[in-house]
């Protein structure tokens, strides 16, 4: 990828509502260039979409968790993101080397809420769980290091 598309996708992570004449004055291109290399880097898939990043706390899901989980039964078929996509409390679902064989990320809006999906978890995939609670979170959403 060349550094001008580099320099789009970065600026663009960084705020995906910037204009075609920003991203023209910052990379130095034309606001036609900088609109064909928008919708070529779209067609090949580097950018896949744009998107509104919420406050989940103002959206009444104040508690993230991380579940690890692993099938009871390691013969069974491995099945469990197909079967956990239904639940829209897991926000990231991630396919893992070690003892675990995924890692979800999940919000709820309460201690209970995250008792009751982990049953949901549980019994929707066979598996089991072990659930870190994430206590404050630093930083998130970073655009890539490019």
């Amino acid at each position: 990828m060349e550094d001008v598309d580099r320099a789009i996708v970065r600026l663009l992570s960084e705020d995906g509502r910037r204009s075609f004449t920003d991203l023209s004055r910052e990379t130095g291109l034309s606001v036609s260039a900088v609109h064909q290399r928008v919708r070529r880097l779209e067609q090949r898939g580097v950018i896949r979409g744009y998107r509104t990043i919420a406050d989940p706390v103002e959206l009444g899901l104040p508690i993230t968790a991380f579940v690890s989980i692993k099938p009871i039964d390691p013969s069974a078929p491995d099945d469990a993101p197909e079967r956990l996509e239904p639940l829209r409390a897991i926000e990231a679902c991630h396919s893992v080397a070690g003892e675990e064989s995924y890692i979800l990320k999940v919000r709820v809006g309460t201690p209970g809420d995250l008792e009751q999906l982990l049953q949901e978890i549980r019994a929707a995939a066979n598996v089991s769980t072990r659930t870190t609670v994430v206590l404050s979170t630093p930083f998130e959403d970073r655009p890539p290091g490019l």
